[in-house]
């Protein structure tokens, strides 16, 4: 599915910045072209700067969304989520970050978490960096407690993860 977003901007590698930026975020673009999060307008301005853009590259993105049906459909409909990562030790949450040997490996996430089912630990979220974006995709789950070190051992067993960190 990326690449066929980035193929519609394989001409704009500007514009491609842009498009990665509002994906990455969960920004969406509505009728009028404006970018939001929800309710909320984000300026054209700022998202250039972020991207290293002159604003009119912004606003020639969104035209673009806007005039082709996939990606009108893409990104009106998006969604960030709260990410739990960095707040999970403060809320008593377990922290597991998975280096998988090949984030395109099929069955890593469903591996993982029966590891960490099998020791009675309950999920409140997974989430996985998408290998188009990273180099060095992860997987990301916060556990409803603390991660004891046998879990670890167990998940660096499984044969598509290269390496655990734990906070």
């Amino acid at each position: 599915m990326w690449s066929t977003v980035l193929k519609k901007f394989e001409k704009h590698p500007a514009q491609q910045k842009v498009i990665k930026i509002l994906f990455e975020r969960g920004f969406q673009v509505n009728d009028e072209g404006k970018v939001t999060s929800g309710s909320i307008e984000i300026p054209h301005t700022q998202l250039a700067k972020e991207a290293g853009v002159d604003r009119r590259v912004v606003d020639a993105t969104t035209d673009t969304i806007l005039a082709d049906e996939l990606l009108k459909n893409i990104f009106q409909n998006v969604r960030s989520i709260p990410f739990l990562r960095d707040v999970a030790p403060s809320l008593g949450l377990g922290v597991i970050i998975i280096t998988p040997e090949d984030a395109a490996d099929v069955g890593i996430l469903s591996n993982v978490s029966q590891v960490i089912s099998d020791h009675g630990i309950s999920i409140r979220q997974a989430v996985s960096d998408d290998p188009h974006f990273s180099n060095k995709a992860k997987l990301t789950i916060i556990t409803d407690s603390k991660i004891p070190g046998e879990l670890v051992s167990d998940i660096l067993k499984l044969p598509s993860v290269k390496g655990v960190s734990i906070y």
